[in-house]
């Protein structure tokens, strides 16, 4: 009896020793990165930030400010596949749509991969090569995902692409903070830079993921970019409300009328929302109703600046 209390004894000391050295490294894999980083809330410019531009210069931002988005697709996503193509993309300057496998009814580029980690690599890979000269943002999203190219203009208005960073709605996991692939992923031009280099060097961001557990496919992507000075910041709107959601409006304003019963509209989103996700095919052609096509007869709307549609869009 002795004896088997000493040997479960002894087994307890060597699982927790096991599971200390696991837990060691795998924080001295997330943790490396070549400088610390202190999390910032970036925030969208207010209405006086825009009025302080000149015409000129609200032109030239209406023109030049362009976004190009990568929707990662399966086969198996069909019904979303068609109602992001009939709907907010064509906002986009351009959008791709980058498939799993061939589809015969949708144009798409083929990865011929169908680990979303791997996916998103080849899809990231494929962008900078192709258009690392033509865009300076980079907005990946999945098919489940309805975007306001609009308002993710606007809240770019006065970022500067050429700083190493990327942004959404941020999580934390352990010393990791990332973004929330269901919400939506902008990349900045040197962030992208960044990534296509670190690609290159497997130790520090592998193809299948080099820890003893999976990561899912957006906090891998964070940790191939900390090792590149490349972190998560998360976007919110001038009154410090999130603008890149991660559930749909429906389950938002669910929550505000449970928690905020008297500010049920202002507890749930904020005016300047980027995204939402979680949604079915049809509600994203009642989102495009609502943010586009319905408008209040006699209401003027007095935006301070407008972003005119890729040529030959036919966008709503």
């Amino acid at each position: 009896m002795t004896s088997e209390s000493g040997s479960f004894v002894k087994g307890l000391v060597l699982g927790g020793l096991f599971c200390a050295l696991v837990t060691l490294l795998g924080h001295v894999r997330l943790g490396a990165g070549p400088r610390p980083h202190e999390h910032h809330h970036l925030q969208a410019p207010n209405r006086e930030d825009v009025l302080n531009l000149s015409e000129g210069e609200r032109a030239q931002l209406g023109r030049t400010l362009r976004v190009y988005c990568l929707i990662l697709v399966r086969p198996k996503d069909l019904g979303h596949w068609a109602a992001v193509k009939e709907t907010w993309s064509k906002h986009c300057d351009q959008a791709d749509f980058f498939s799993s496998e061939k589809v015969k009814v949708f144009d798409s580029i083929v990865l011929d991969a169908n680990d979303m980690w791997l996916m998103m690599r080849k899809a990231y890979k494929i962008t900078y090569e192709r258009y690392k000269n033509e865009f300076n943002w980079f907005f990946l999203a999945h098919p489940t995902t309805f975007a306001i190219i609009e308002n993710l203009k606007y809240f770019l208005l006065k970022k500067d692409p050429s700083q190493p960073f990327y942004i959404g709605h941020t999580v934390k996991s352990g010393d990791l903070e990332y973004v929330d692939g269901d919400g939506g992923i902008v990349l900045s031009i040197e962030s992208l830079r960044r990534l296509s280099t670190v690609f290159e060097d497997t130790d520090k961001c592998p193809e299948q993921g080099g820890m003893i557990w999976k990561l899912s496919e957006d906090k891998q992507l964070a940790v191939c970019l900390k090792y590149m000075g490349v972190f998560a910041e998360n976007a919110e709107d001038s009154e410090g409300k999130d603008v890149f959601n991660t559930k749909s409006v429906g389950a938002l304003i669910k929550e505000a009328m449970a928690s905020q019963p008297q500010q049920v509209v202002e507890g749930c989103c904020s005016d300047m929302a980027v995204t939402f996700s979680g949604l079915a095919p049809n509600h994203m052609h009642v989102m495009m109703y609502g943010v586009y096509r319905l408008r209040p007869y006699g209401h003027t709307y007095n935006d301070a600046l407008v972003f005119l549609p890729p040529p030959g869009s036919d966008n709503d």
